[in-house]
């Protein structure tokens, strides 16, 4: 078995998680796996990945929540990033502006940015599908970004749009920015900016409990809800 990342634990489920702000936000669009992509100051595009003629691949990797928790082998299914950028975003770039990053937005009103070398890993996918089963609202659907090497707050879940960049653009200030690393690579314990990752791990741990809890809460109050609108119906 692998060794894990500095800091991180092992857990056996695959909780719903993020920053207390998103427990109750749910995407609102869940049948169409569609992107709008926006290259520098060209047109907005969209790109459906229901119909793409992109191979479909297959991926098992560890999922490391910055919060210290990590779930060993997840297996993941849908197409790698840098086909999609090669067939869809290449083209479309202009030799006198390259590209370096993207900012990637959610439904839920989530967003977070990488660099394109970092989108353009080998084990980087625009996934659909989780253990061989659809995703779930829990787990990013339609369609959700999985970056292995970096913290979940990276692997972007609900993905509704990209915009990609010839600059590292500036999303978040303040405290969001001191908690949000430019790259939130794991194995370098980029948890957050200027002080050292480690220090974190002493902040998120005991914050864990609490957060898992609330997010089940709002799920289970988001199914109920959904229920009494189908009942209504």
């Amino acid at each position: 078995m692998a060794t894990l990342p500095p800091g991180q634990r092992t857990r056996k489920d695959f909780p719903r998680f993020g920053l207390p702000l998103y427990a109750a936000r749910f995407p609102s669009v869940l049948d169409k796996r569609s992107i709008e992509v926006k290259v520098n100051k060209g047109a907005t595009f969209r790109v459906d990945m229901a119909s793409t003629d992109l191979a479909r691949t297959s991926l098992e990797a560890d999922f490391h929540c910055v919060a210290t928790w990590s779930h060993v082998g997840a297996r993941w299914r849908g197409v790698s990033f840098s086909d999609f950028y090669e067939e869809y975003i290449r083209p479309r770039q202009d030799s006198n502006s390259p590209i370096v990053a993207a900012v990637l937005y959610a439904q839920d009103g989530y967003k977070t940015s990488l660099l394109l070398e970092d989108l353009l890993g080998a084990n980087v996918m625009l996934a659909d599908t989780l253990n061989d089963e659809s995703l779930t609202i829990e787990h990013g659907a339609p369609l959700r970004l999985v970056v292995p090497e970096h913290y979940g707050y990276k692997n972007l879940k609900h993905l509704s749009r990209i915009e990609f960049h010839a600059e590292v653009p500036v999303i978040k200030r303040g405290m969001r920015a001191f908690l949000d690393h430019p790259r939130a690579r794991v194995r370098r314990e980029e948890r957050g900016r200027w002080i050292p990752g480690w220090i974190l791990r002493f902040l998120y741990r005991p914050l864990v409990p609490g957060t898992v809890k609330d997010f089940d809460s709002a799920m289970q109050q988001y199914r109920r809800e959904q229920g009494q609108h189908m009942t209504r119906d």
